[in-house]
């Protein structure tokens, strides 16, 4: 199924990811992941690009094809500008195709991963390329502007050049603050653009993450997460329970205020999902 057509259905969106660290996750753990997330009935399940370009993407291109062929469920892989060439990027379209995968997610990547220039600079200069191989192109955005932009204004142009490109629908950079997703939003459709935005959410687990979250995405820190923090700093399970309650009621007020969809920051533990979904169906958000 290709995800563009999933936002002809008149409803929000419920959608997971899974990640290949570094391709720490081997194809069986993956598949214990995937186990747990099919039973949820997400409307997708995005995989992402391996670090370290194109020696690692058979392992993205393998998980979403096994997700689609043994679970079921729809894939969305990942691909990067950044450590990969033309003919590595075309022969991974090509594989996706011929896997059954409809979709992938272009972006930028870390130019850390790349050895050599890199062809394409931007995803705007990649969507074409994967829409042009026949597939279904969606893209990133940043409610609070990507962090090596000097302006939110600058960053919508950005935005605005992805759909144009061939952009179909974007999935957004985590937050924790929805007043920035929706002041985005209202901004990104004054600016004119029309494809569906997906809303990324990413339960709190630790201090840690939150810290690394803040210093590589430059996301900012409501004060209420602050309070929780220090409430539950030395009570992992408590911060944990706390975490993916406060993920679920952020996920009921994103539906409540109309988004497009929402996008569960899973970091491979199909429980943290499950749970949400159980909390959105105890307040009537999800259906039983």
């Amino acid at each position: 199924m290709r995800i563009s057509s999933l936002f002809h259905q008149g409803r929000p969106t419920l959608s997971f990811e899974i990640f290949p660290p570094k391709g720490d996750l081997s194809l069986e753990l993956a598949q214990g992941v995937l186990s747990g997330l099919a039973p949820l009935a997400p409307d997708f399940v995005s995989v992402t690009c391996s670090a370290g370009g194109g020696s690692n993407s058979a392992r993205t291109i393998d998980i979403a094809q096994k997700a689609q062929s043994c679970f079921g469920l729809t894939a969305l892989a990942h691909q990067t500008c950044a450590g990969f060439t033309p003919a590595q990027i075309a022969q991974n379209a090509a594989r996706l195709r011929a896997a059954g995968v409809e979709n992938v997610l272009a972006l930028r990547g870390d130019a850390a991963d790349c050895g050599a220039p890199m062809a394409y600079a931007h995803a705007s200069d990649l969507i074409p390329v994967l829409r042009d191989a026949g597939l279904c192109v969606g893209a990133a955005c940043y409610p609070e502007g990507h962090i090596a932009c000097d302006s939110l204004e600058h960053d919508l142009r950005y935005l605005k050049a992805k759909e144009d490109a061939g952009a179909s629908f974007f999935i957004s950079q985590l937050f924790f603050d929805n007043a920035c997703f929706l002041h985005f939003l209202e901004k990104a459709r004054a600016a004119g653009v029309r494809a569906p935005i997906l809303a990324g959410v990413m339960p709190i687990l630790s201090k840690s993450q939150v810290s690394r979250m803040i210093f590589l995405c430059g996301v900012s820190l409501p004060a209420a997460i602050v309070r929780l923090l220090w409430r539950y700093e030395s009570d992992a399970a408590s911060l944990r329970s706390a975490g993916i309650e406060l993920a679920a009621r952020q996920t009921a007020q994103l539906l409540d205020a109309g988004v497009d969809g929402v996008h569960l920051y899973t970091m491979n533990h199909p429980d943290i999902a499950a749970q949400e979904l159980d909390l959105l169906r105890g307040s009537g958000h999800v259906r039983a």
